[in-house]
């Protein structure tokens, strides 16, 4: 009878991966036990719950890999399971009543425009409020409120948020040049967002809205995670253009709140309408009510609808929010509505 070598075990369970975790039963520390008897291996395993979904295709794939090892005849295969252990993210916003973070599933649908003038509507409602503009690769606040100056430190090495149009603002795009580019890699990005929650001086707030960059992916999931308790008093807004096409990524939006445990406290259908400067009425270019149905369809809250208005593009390229430039406008008024119906349904 050929004898087993250990190290030949040993080498199969260093090089084969876990299927969905490219990294080995020896990098994770999994193996407890390697028992040889004559023919017989038995090896002892020890894995978090997170891979008991993959039992079977650890088990028939062991078998496979170890029964080629000369000598083998028979391979048992014992596991046990410890808790995963759940991450102790700390809320970062301890001084804020509700955060309100607004997300979209693509760009492309107004969705910092609806986060500026909701946020200045919210203001005028006379509730103490902050906007971050969480969206480290395309900033925009800078420009849209026409802020040029960085913000202040502190001795202790907090950021004091710049103040404009009775709003506390925060964006990358007040700390580096127009043209430069944001070249980071996920730690950098997620610990700039958590600097952005804990290290600027929000204050106390009634409401801090925050920007999300489009998408679902590790920015959006470090973010909440850091002032879930905060966002959870709040909720999420997700933004969305009439036409079906743009509803299937808002739908991705959603569903990645609704996974992340987040509520959703409104949908907003934006460019729904494209009001006329001579006229005030004009078609329906995207489409219309789409989202509101969709939106009842999926048992979410609809917010509001805002128009088209070529003040809204003149306002933000010269840095005055189309609230703070034209309350009277159509547009304007829409958002105090929305605003107004936010504040009632967080209790604001």
């Amino acid at each position: 009878m050929t004898k087993i070598s250990r190290a030949a075990i040993f080498d199969v369970l260093n090089a084969w991966e876990i299927p969905g975790a490219k990294t080995s039963l020896v990098a994770l520390k999994a193996v407890k036990g390697i028992d040889l008897d004559g023919d017989r291996v038995m090896i002892a395993l020890q894995l978090l719950e997170a891979y008991r979904d993959r039992e079977e295709l650890i088990r028939l794939a062991l078998r496979e890999k170890l029964g080629a090892v000369e000598g083998v005849g028979e391979v048992d295969l014992e596991f046990t399971w410890e808790r995963t252990p759940e991450a102790d993210f700390k809320d970062l916003l301890p001084t804020v009543k509700a955060a309100v973070v607004i997300g979209s599933g693509k760009g492309g649908v107004g969705k910092s425009t609806v986060a500026a003038n909701l946020a200045c509507a919210a203001a005028k409602l006379g509730l103490k409020v902050g906007l971050l503009d969480s969206d480290l690769y395309g900033p925009s606040m800078a420009m849209m409120f026409g802020i040029k100056d960085g913000p202040e430190g502190t001795p202790e090495g907090k950021i004091l948020p710049i103040e404009k149009f009775g709003l506390k603002l925060m964006s990358m795009g007040f700390l580096i040049d127009d043209d430069r580019p944001v070249v980071w890699r996920g730690p950098m990005l997620n610990k700039a967002l958590q600097q952005f929650l804990g290290d600027v001086l929000w204050g106390d707030l009634d409401i801090l809205f925050i920007d999300l960059p489009p998408g679902t992916g590790d920015v959006q999931i470090t973010l909440v995670q850091n002032a879930k308790g905060t966002i959870n008093t709040g909720g999420a807004i997700v933004v969305s253009t009439p036409q079906d096409v743009a509803f299937l990524d808002a739908k991705k939006a959603i569903g990645f709140f609704k996974t992340v445990e987040t509520p959703i406290v409104g949908v907003i259908e934006n460019m729904s309408s494209f009001l006329c400067p001579h006229c005030q009425g004009g078609p329906h270019i995207f489409g219309h009510g789409g989202v509101t149905a969709a939106a009842q369809q999926m048992g979410v809250p609809f917010l509001g609808e805002g128009p088209i208005d070529l003040e809204i593009r003149a306002g933000s390229d010269q840095g005055t929010p189309l609230v703070v430039g034209h309350p009277d406008s159509p547009q304007s008024r829409a958002f105090m509505e929305m605003a107004s119906a936010l504040k009632t349904r967080l209790g604001l």
